[in-house]
């Protein structure tokens, strides 16, 4: 892709539509899939998806438009518009950061993807029938095919890129995001036709805030930021291609309304088939390599449900990988500008490197998202709404934000932006600074 840079043309994405698609494929992932069915297992239930819609509404949906704002605003991903907004010094301390922390988060996140590529095939081939988990587990454990599978996976991100954003990410992003929808559906078709499955759902989203705990709040808070793919990086690479008039702010709601779709579909999927067959949805992160499996062997048909699932799964989490790599390969091709296939290759060597201990090493993962997944993913939010709302000040916030033509709530949803915004971002570092303490 031709980069943005010193005396190119700009990269604009090509309308509304294709936009949108690629926020949401961005936004939708793993999160969505494996972690929100779980949290609401864990968490109070639907009273716990009341909170989440609120808290997004009212918090990831300003620092989803703050981060699109700030990469309009400046033309530049991080760390260049960290740079352009705070300074040389601070700017480049803080973009070149999270540029590390993009990599190394990237490089885990392609193993992940790649154990549901595994399973995905072993579901559609061997199956899930008695007996074979335990052959399933030995396979998914071979610490070389995990790498060889996430180096394909991360081949293939690199030629999405390499395309361009309109014949590259957007084209993908148009074939995959409803194809995901449209799995997705399916398959809750395929739920709520199990003996005693309509029954089971309706109990479990019948509220009872009774249940809802500080600390299933703080837990709907933390997912309602994450979910959407906040943390100061893609957003911002995104956000500067986006055509510099018209409000940002629609336009963020329908992404948030997207994310938070795929997450009710995946519960819609999850949930009645796990109750149906007594499964245990409070399991946690191990839910998609454990709960499910288990689960897909019981499904009618056998494995097929349970493969098309984890390949649609594949195919949408693969979308948030492109989306880390190509902030990698803006910031480095308005370094080294002209050198696209040069950068390109330098990607490809620094994620081999850093996937493989990763690859054989499973451990590796909790401790690198809880550090440069959850921790520093807050940080860059943080990081991305001060240098919006403090940065350039309200009045250019605003402008940036909403173009030009300033409505009369512009202001006040800044100095929301500016002061509540950050206090409910230092919560759920405060929970996570716990986390690891």
């Amino acid at each position: 892709m031709s980069a943005a840079g010193r005396g190119q043309a700009p990269i604009r994405f090509s309308g509304r539509v294709g936009m949108l698609l690629t926020m949401i494929g961005l936004a939708v992932g793993l999160g969505n899939v494996w972690r929100f069915p779980y949290m609401m297992g864990s968490y109070g239930g639907s009273a716990f998806l009341l909170v989440y819609l609120a808290f997004t509404l009212l918090l990831a949906v300003p620092v989803l438009s703050a981060e699109w704002a700030l990469g309009r605003a400046t033309g530049r991903g991080p760390p260049g518009a960290y740079r352009a907004v705070l300074g040389p010094r601070a700017g480049w301390l803080i973009g070149g950061l999270l540029l590390i922390t993009v990599l190394v988060a990237d490089a885990y996140y392609l193993v992940v993807i790649g154990q549901i590529l595994i399973t995905a095939g072993w579901s559609l081939g061997p199956g899930f029938a008695e007996g074979r988990v335990a052959d399933f587990a030995g396979t998914l454990g071979s610490g070389a095919l995990q790498f060889a599978v996430a180096a394909g996976l991360l081949v293939l991100s690199l030629w999405i890129i390499e395309r361009g954003l309109k014949r590259g990410i957007e084209a993908a992003s148009r074939w995959i995001v409803p194809g995901f929808a449209v799995v997705m559906a399916w398959l809750i078709v395929v739920a709520l036709n199990l003996p005693g499955a309509s029954g089971a759902l309706a109990d479990f989203l019948e509220p009872d805030f009774a249940a809802l705990g500080a600390g299933d709040v703080f837990a709907a808070l933390g997912q309602a930021f994450f979910s959407l793919g906040l943390g100061g990086t893609f957003h911002v690479v995104y956000g500067s291609y986006l055509d510099r008039r018209g409000p940002l702010v629609g336009n963020a709601v329908l992404a948030a309304a997207g994310d938070a779709g795929a997450a009710l579909l995946a519960s819609l999927f999850i949930v009645p088939t796990a109750l149906v067959f007594a499964l245990d949805l409070a399991q946690g992160p191990g839910l998609i390599f454990d709960t499910l499996p288990r689960l897909f062997a019981q499904l009618p048909g056998g494995g097929w449900p349970g493969g098309i699932f984890l390949l649609a799964l594949t195919a949408v989490a693969l979308l948030s990988n492109v989306a880390a790599l190509e902030v990698a390969r803006a910031a480095f091709a308005r370094r080294w500008p002209g050198r696209d296939r040069q950068i390109l290759f330098a990607l490809l060597a620094i994620e081999l490197a850093l996937i493989a201990p990763v690859a054989f090493d499973n451990d590796l993962i909790a401790v690198l998202d809880l550090v440069f997944g959850s921790g520093m993913q807050l940080l860059g939010g943080l990081a991305a709404v001060i240098a919006l709302g403090w940065g350039l000040g309200t009045t250019a916030a605003a402008r940036a934000i909403f173009g030009e033509q300033l409505p009369a709530p512009a202001r006040l949803y800044v100095r929301w932006l500016r002061w509540v915004v950050p206090l409910g971002l230092l919560a759920v570092l405060a929970g996570w600074l716990e986390a690891i303490s």
